[in-house]
């Protein structure tokens, strides 16, 4: 009997049945996976906009701090190492575990390195923190992504994202409160160095649990070839598959509609006279709560109605949470519009982030983990933000807000009715890699 099913007979048995999955040795990982994940994110985001306005820096310098988050962007182009490259002595912990402890110091030291940076007498060594942190941060994230997916069964992807989710969003909003309160008091420089203790979790995380049972080592790279075959082997791996340039195509159009709406909120609260206090209220406070619930029920969804269906679900209510936003902008200044618009987004966001990061897990061949979730990942954002970019703005003047979110919610259509002719056809089941085969448990 394995440890989690003596526990499943002890303590864990007197649970609710759907709590159980949640206390679970790799869901309980993933979650402080996920603290240090969320951190990085936050000290080159608000705290370091905070930072820089307190110190008087002009606005524009400061909103182009916000490029720092490029390198996140990018970060598919050095994952192979993260899979391929061997780290001398630490690497007899394995080959996750090195790298996280590596990885977590770099963090850390990054973190450190902007603490001690002073904006107002050289904004470009500033500059050079973040961007340096920003990398930092990233490798993390490839690491702990990696790590995640192969901790985790197939059947526990649903909730081990959900929870990663969780640790994720808590990491950065207390790192974030903890800079503030801190810099306020003890200034900036200490208020940052007590925030690089963010990165232990995961890096206790990967000494506690140990190195992932179904990761699997890549042979040894010796020569150029063999270190070509590092950087192109994940894609060929996975262009073999059956049916992988359908499921690319999907991993491309299904945020498109959802990015659009997301990164518009603001400008339709604005426009519709909402308050700074109504805003903080419903769309940060409000919106926050709801997203966690979504993200609970994401993962009792995943495990009852199987992957295929979860993802399916998950896609058509991200989709009506966008018409909610039409009918918003068309009622105009309603408080309980808006908590009803903005709760409906939040918890459908959660879901979906649930069950469609579970399945992009489960795409991953557990040979590269780390590359191939890199590349998903990447994909999965790059279009939606491209086009919000670029069109966004000048589609709300032309249209006006209820046939732009209507067009929004037309724009995720494509996702949905392709997802939905792969589960008919079997390319969802064709496409999944082994990080999803194990248990031969995909339906």
């Amino acid at each position: 009997m394995t440890n989690e099913a003596a526990i499943s007979t002890g303590w864990r048995a007197k649970l609710p049945e759907a709590i159980r999955p949640y206390t679970e040795n790799a869901s309980v990982a993933a979650f402080f996976l996920g603290i240090s994940s969320g951190f990085p994110f936050a000290m080159i985001g608000a705290t370091l906009t905070t930072r820089l306005a307190q110190d008087g820096i002009d606005k524009k310098a400061v909103t182009a701090f916000t490029l720092a988050f490029l390198v996140y962007n990018l970060k598919f182009l050095w994952a192979w190492v993260v899979d391929g490259v061997r780290i001398p002595v630490l690497g007899r912990l394995g080959q996750r575990v090195s790298w996280l402890l590596l990885v977590g110091v770099l963090v850390m030291l990054a973190v450190a390195n902007l603490a001690f940076v002073d904006p107002k007498t050289s904004l470009l060594q500033t500059a050079y923190a973040a961007v340096l942190l920003g990398f930092a941060g990233a490798t993390f994230d490839i690491v702990i992504d990696a790590y995640r997916i192969e901790i985790l069964k197939p059947e526990q992807l649903g909730v081990g994202s959900g929870m990663t989710q969780y640790g994720w969003r808590i990491g950065s909003v207390a790192a974030g409160a903890l800079a503030l309160v801190l810099a306020a008091r003890v200034g900036w420089q200490a208020a940052y160095m007590a925030c690089a203790i963010f990165a232990l979790p995961a890096m206790l995380t990967g000494l506690f649990m140990g190195e992932p049972e179904r990761h699997r080592e890549v042979a040894a790279k010796k020569g150029l070839a063999d270190l070509g075959s590092s950087i192109v082997g994940p894609l060929i791996e996975f262009f073999r598959r059956k049916g992988a340039f359908l499921v690319l195509l999907f991993i491309l159009l299904h945020k498109i509609g959802d990015t659009l709406a997301n990164l518009t909120f603001r400008l339709l609260f604005d426009d519709l006279g909402y308050s700074n206090d109504e805003i903080a209220i419903y769309d940060i406070g409000f919106g926050f709560w709801a997203y966690l619930i979504g993200i609970f029920i994401g993962g009792i969804l995943y495990a009852r109605m199987g992957m295929k269906r979860s993802v399916l679900l998950s896609l058509v209510l991200m989709a009506v949470s966008n018409f909610s936003f039409a009918l918003l902008a068309h009622v105009g200044h309603s408080n309980w519009g808006m908590a009803g618009a903005i709760g409906f987004e939040n918890i459908a966001s959660g879901i979906g982030g649930v069950t469609v990061i579970a399945y992009f897990s489960a795409l991953c061949d557990l040979r590269f983990t780390a590359s191939q979730y890199a590349l998903i990942s990447a994909a999965a954002s790059i279009i939606g933000r491209f086009v919000t970019g670029t069109t966004a703005g000048s589609l709300i003047e032309s249209l006006g807000y209820v046939n732009f979110y209507l067009l929004t919610t037309l724009a995720a259509l494509p996702g949905i009715i392709l997802f939905y002719l792969m589960m008919r056809s079997g390319l969802v089941d064709a496409s999944v890699g082994t990080a999803g085969k194990d248990e031969g448990r995909t339906s």
